[in-house]
C-alpha cells in the first residue's frame, strides 16, 4: 500500500520583466537541502545555480531560470522563501550613530521592486558604431567568473550587458561573436562611452525594502534600505 502524499499549498506571483503570472509552491525538504548545500560552499555561482533550480522547481507553469533576469530570480526566490520558511527572517544592521550591530527582524514578503528610471537601451557611441544593451540573464550570471580582479568583474558585466554590437552595415549578436573580439572592443571604449554603458547597467531594478529601527545601544532611530538577496539573510 503506497505511503500518502501530502498536499502542499499554491500560490500565486507575478514575474517582474514579463509580468506574467504563475502559480508556485512552497519549495520543500529537498530543495532546501541544495539551497543548504550551496550557502556552505560559499560559492557565488552555486548560489545563484541552487536559486535557479529551487525556482524551476517550485513554479508550476513552464520557465526556464536561466532566461530569468537576475532581479527576477531575486523576487521570486524571495517569494518563495516567504511561503516556504517564514516571512520573517532576522539581518544584522549598523547603527548609523554608535556604530553597535543590531539584529532586526524584518518581513520578506513585502519586498518591494525598485524600479528606476528606464534608460535608453540602443546607445550611439560614435557616428558609426552602437551597442544594445539588455539586463543580464540567469544563464549569463552562471558564465561568469567572480574571482577576477575588479576590472576583470567589470568587463565581464559589460558583456553580459550588451546584446549586440553594430555598424552602419552590420549587426554583431554578442552570442555569435569571438569573445576575444568582445573584450578588445570593450577596452577600446574611452571614459565616456564606458560611464554610459555603466549608467544602464545601474538602471537594473533591484529587489529592496526599507528597514527603520530604534538602536537596542543607544536609543538612535535608523533607516536602511537593503537590497539584493544576500542582504536579507545576513
Amino acid at each position: 500500500m503506497p505511503l500518502p502524499k501530502i498536499e502542499t499549498p499554491r500560490y500565486e506571483l507575478t514575474i517582474p520583466s514579463t509580468k506574467k503570472t504563475v502559480t508556485f509552491r512552497p519549495f520543500l525538504v529537498k530543495e532546501e537541502k541544495i539551497l543548504l548545500i550551496a550557502q556552505e560552499s560559499g560559492n557565488r555561482n552555486g548560489m545563484v545555480k541552487a536559486m535557479r533550480d529551487i525556482v524551476e522547481s517550485c513554479i508550476l507553469d513552464k520557465i526556464d531560470g536561466n532566461k530569468l533576469t537576475v532581479f527576477d530570480l531575486e523576487y521570486i526566490f524571495l517569494k518563495l522563501r516567504a511561503k516556504s520558511v517564514g516571512e520573517v527572517t532576522t539581518v544584522k544592521l549598523l547603527c548609523s550613530e554608535c556604530s553597535k550591530e543590531n539584529l532586526v527582524d524584518i518581513n520578506i514578503d513585502n519586498i518591494e521592486l525598485l524600479e528606476k528610471p528606464k534608460l535608453e537601451n540602443n546607445i550611439k557611441l560614435t557616428d558609426a558604431v552602437g551597442v544594445i544593451l539588455q539586463f543580464p540573464t540567469v544563464g549569463d550570471v552562471m558564465r561568469m567568473n567572480f574571482n577576477g580582479s575588479e576590472y576583470d568583474q567589470m568587463v565581464e558585466m559589460i558583456k553580459l550587458t550588451i546584446e549586440s554590437i553594430y555598424d552602419r552595415d552590420n549587426i554583431y549578436p554578442r552570442a555569435e561573436a569571438n569573445q576575444e573580439e568582445i573584450t578588445e572592443f570593450i577596452d577600446s571604449l574611452n571614459h565616456q562611452q564606458l560611464e554610459t554603458i555603466g549608467e544602464f547597467i545601474k538602471s537594473c531594478p533591484q529587489v529592496t525594502k526599507t528597514v527603520e529601527y530604534d538602536c537596542q545601544e543607544c536609543g538612535h532611530p535608523n533607516k536602511h534600505v537593503i537590497s539584493g538577496t544576500e542582504s536579507f539573510f545576513g
